[in-house]
Protein backbone atom coordinates (compact mmCIF):
# COMPACT_ATOMS: atom_id res chain seq x y z
CA UNK A 1 0.00 0.00 0.00
CA UNK A 2 1.61 3.53 -1.00
CA UNK A 3 0.86 6.07 1.42
CA UNK A 4 -0.82 8.84 0.14
CA UNK A 5 0.36 12.62 0.77
CA UNK A 6 -1.26 16.17 -0.28
CA UNK A 7 1.01 19.24 -1.90
CA UNK A 8 0.48 22.10 0.05
CA UNK A 9 -0.59 24.85 -1.95
CA UNK A 10 0.00 28.32 -2.19
CA UNK A 11 -3.66 28.41 -0.90
CA UNK A 12 -2.56 26.76 2.40
CA UNK A 13 0.15 28.80 2.76
CA UNK A 14 -1.72 31.80 2.57
CA UNK A 15 -3.67 30.54 5.33
CA UNK A 16 -0.79 29.49 7.36
CA UNK A 17 0.39 33.23 7.11
CA UNK A 18 -3.22 34.94 7.61
CA UNK A 19 -3.52 32.62 10.93
CA UNK A 20 -0.36 33.37 12.11
CA UNK A 21 -1.08 37.60 11.54
CA UNK A 22 -4.16 36.86 13.84
CA UNK A 23 -2.59 35.64 16.82
CA UNK A 24 0.11 38.23 17.06
CA UNK A 25 -2.48 40.83 15.83
CA UNK A 26 -4.69 39.58 18.80
CA UNK A 27 -1.82 39.28 21.21
CA UNK A 28 -0.93 42.48 20.50
CA UNK A 29 -4.12 44.09 21.28
CA UNK A 30 -4.86 42.38 24.40
CA UNK A 31 -1.30 42.42 25.88
CA UNK A 32 0.20 46.01 24.06
CA UNK A 33 -2.69 48.22 23.90
CA UNK A 34 -0.49 50.31 25.67
CA UNK A 35 2.48 50.67 24.18
CA UNK A 36 1.08 51.03 21.00
CA UNK A 37 -0.70 54.20 22.06
CA UNK A 38 2.67 55.71 23.65
CA UNK A 39 3.98 54.86 20.36
CA UNK A 40 1.69 56.70 18.44
CA UNK A 41 2.40 60.20 20.90
CA UNK A 42 5.59 59.73 20.77
CA UNK A 43 5.34 59.58 16.69
CA UNK A 44 2.61 62.80 16.89
CA UNK A 45 5.00 64.69 19.36
CA UNK A 46 8.10 64.01 17.48
CA UNK A 47 9.54 67.47 15.11
CA UNK A 48 11.66 64.59 13.39
CA UNK A 49 11.09 61.06 12.96
CA UNK A 50 14.27 58.82 11.77
CA UNK A 51 13.39 55.26 10.40
CA UNK A 52 15.89 52.40 10.19
CA UNK A 53 15.59 48.41 10.18
CA UNK A 54 17.81 46.01 8.28
CA UNK A 55 16.88 43.76 5.20
CA UNK A 56 12.82 43.09 5.38
CA UNK A 57 12.19 44.45 8.61
CA UNK A 58 14.08 47.88 7.08
CA UNK A 59 11.85 47.35 3.89
CA UNK A 60 8.33 47.15 6.07
CA UNK A 61 9.62 50.37 7.64
CA UNK A 62 10.39 52.20 5.06
CA UNK A 63 7.15 51.46 4.21
CA UNK A 64 5.69 53.73 7.92
CA UNK A 65 7.69 55.90 6.64
CA UNK A 66 6.02 56.90 3.65
CA UNK A 67 2.59 56.97 5.57
CA UNK A 68 4.20 59.00 7.86
CA UNK A 69 5.05 61.75 5.06
CA UNK A 70 1.13 61.48 3.77
CA UNK A 71 0.27 62.44 7.24
CA UNK A 72 2.81 65.48 7.32
CA UNK A 73 5.22 64.17 9.54
CA UNK A 74 9.18 65.17 9.10
CA UNK A 75 10.35 61.81 8.14
CA UNK A 76 13.89 60.66 7.00
CA UNK A 77 15.18 57.12 6.23
CA UNK A 78 18.17 56.38 7.36
CA UNK A 79 21.18 55.93 5.14
CA UNK A 80 19.25 58.06 2.31
CA UNK A 81 21.87 60.77 1.22
CA UNK A 82 19.05 63.43 2.24
CA UNK A 83 19.07 62.38 5.82
CA UNK A 84 20.15 65.03 8.54
CA UNK A 85 21.32 64.38 11.74
CA UNK A 86 19.17 63.14 14.60
CA UNK A 87 18.61 65.78 17.61
CA UNK A 88 17.62 65.81 21.18
CA UNK A 89 13.65 66.04 20.79
CA UNK A 90 13.47 63.68 17.40
CA UNK A 91 12.62 60.29 17.42
CA UNK A 92 14.40 56.73 16.42
CA UNK A 93 11.88 54.26 14.90
CA UNK A 94 13.35 51.14 14.55
CA UNK A 95 13.22 47.27 14.34
CA UNK A 96 15.33 44.28 15.30
CA UNK A 97 13.58 40.73 15.90
CA UNK A 98 16.23 40.25 17.96
CA UNK A 99 17.33 43.71 19.19
CA UNK A 100 20.97 42.65 18.26
CA UNK A 101 21.43 44.33 14.82
CA UNK A 102 24.54 46.02 15.18
CA UNK A 103 24.05 49.02 13.16
CA UNK A 104 20.47 49.36 14.90
CA UNK A 105 21.92 49.30 18.40
CA UNK A 106 24.66 51.50 17.16
CA UNK A 107 22.38 54.22 16.07
CA UNK A 108 19.70 53.81 19.53
CA UNK A 109 22.88 54.73 20.99
CA UNK A 110 23.78 57.81 19.13
CA UNK A 111 20.10 58.48 19.45
CA UNK A 112 20.16 57.87 23.32
CA UNK A 113 23.64 60.00 23.32
CA UNK A 114 21.87 63.45 21.23
CA UNK A 115 18.73 63.37 23.37
CA UNK A 116 16.56 61.72 20.90
CA UNK A 117 13.59 59.45 21.41
CA UNK A 118 13.69 55.61 20.77
CA UNK A 119 10.24 53.43 19.48
CA UNK A 120 11.35 49.69 18.76
CA UNK A 121 9.84 46.98 17.65
CA UNK A 122 11.15 43.89 18.88
CA UNK A 123 10.48 40.62 20.13
CA UNK A 124 13.44 40.51 22.95
CA UNK A 125 11.77 43.23 25.18
CA UNK A 126 15.44 42.70 27.28
CA UNK A 127 17.47 43.46 24.32
CA UNK A 128 20.22 45.80 24.00
CA UNK A 129 17.43 47.50 21.46
CA UNK A 130 14.38 46.80 23.97
CA UNK A 131 16.77 48.51 27.05
CA UNK A 132 17.76 51.63 25.13
CA UNK A 133 14.30 52.16 23.71
CA UNK A 134 11.86 55.35 25.54
CA UNK A 135 8.85 52.66 24.09
CA UNK A 136 9.23 49.13 22.80
CA UNK A 137 6.05 47.03 21.24
CA UNK A 138 6.68 43.39 21.85
CA UNK A 139 5.75 41.57 18.45
CA UNK A 140 5.13 38.09 19.85
CA UNK A 141 6.74 36.84 16.61
CA UNK A 142 10.15 34.58 15.88
CA UNK A 143 13.19 36.09 14.53
CA UNK A 144 15.03 35.18 11.97
CA UNK A 145 17.60 32.81 13.84
CA UNK A 146 13.90 30.59 15.34
CA UNK A 147 14.80 27.66 12.99
CA UNK A 148 12.54 25.13 14.76
CA UNK A 149 9.29 26.81 13.40
CA UNK A 150 7.94 26.77 17.09
CA UNK A 151 6.16 30.53 17.50
CA UNK A 152 6.36 30.24 13.15
CA UNK A 153 6.03 28.33 10.23
CA UNK A 154 7.40 30.74 8.23
CA UNK A 155 10.87 31.12 7.12
CA UNK A 156 13.34 33.42 8.83
CA UNK A 157 11.73 35.99 10.49
CA UNK A 158 8.46 36.28 8.15
CA UNK A 159 5.76 37.27 10.64
CA UNK A 160 7.81 39.47 12.08
CA UNK A 161 8.59 41.78 9.12
CA UNK A 162 4.67 41.02 8.59
CA UNK A 163 4.08 42.10 11.94
CA UNK A 164 6.23 45.53 11.63
CA UNK A 165 4.12 46.37 8.40
CA UNK A 166 1.26 45.87 10.62
CA UNK A 167 2.06 47.55 13.56
CA UNK A 168 3.21 50.51 11.02
CA UNK A 169 0.02 50.50 9.10
CA UNK A 170 -1.88 50.66 12.63
CA UNK A 171 0.28 53.72 14.07
CA UNK A 172 -0.44 55.63 10.80
CA UNK A 173 -3.85 54.85 10.58
CA UNK A 174 -4.97 55.78 13.89
CA UNK A 175 -2.62 59.24 13.88
CA UNK A 176 -4.60 59.46 10.80
CA UNK A 177 -7.55 59.22 12.21
CA UNK A 178 -6.68 61.58 15.16
CA UNK A 179 -5.71 64.21 12.71
CA UNK A 180 -9.29 65.08 11.41
CA UNK A 181 -7.57 64.59 7.56
CA UNK A 182 -9.51 63.43 5.04
CA UNK A 183 -7.97 61.07 2.51
CA UNK A 184 -8.44 64.11 -0.22
CA UNK A 185 -5.87 66.79 2.05
CA UNK A 186 -3.44 63.61 2.21
CA UNK A 187 -3.14 63.32 -1.53
CA UNK A 188 -1.31 65.58 -2.43
CA UNK A 189 1.51 65.09 -0.68
CA UNK A 190 1.88 61.37 -2.66
CA UNK A 191 4.63 60.93 -5.26
CA UNK A 192 4.10 63.00 -8.61
CA UNK A 193 7.42 62.37 -10.09
CA UNK A 194 7.20 58.37 -10.52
Amino acid sequence: MTEMTTTPTTADALGVIFAENGRVVGVLRAASASSLDDAAELLAAAPRVFVLGAGRSGLALKMTAMRLMHLGLDVHVIGEVTSPAIAAGDLLLVASGSGTTGAIVRAAETARGVGASILALTTAPESPLGLLATVTVVIPAATKQDHAGQVSAQYSGGLFEQSVLLVGDALFHSLWQLSGFTAEQLWPRHANLE
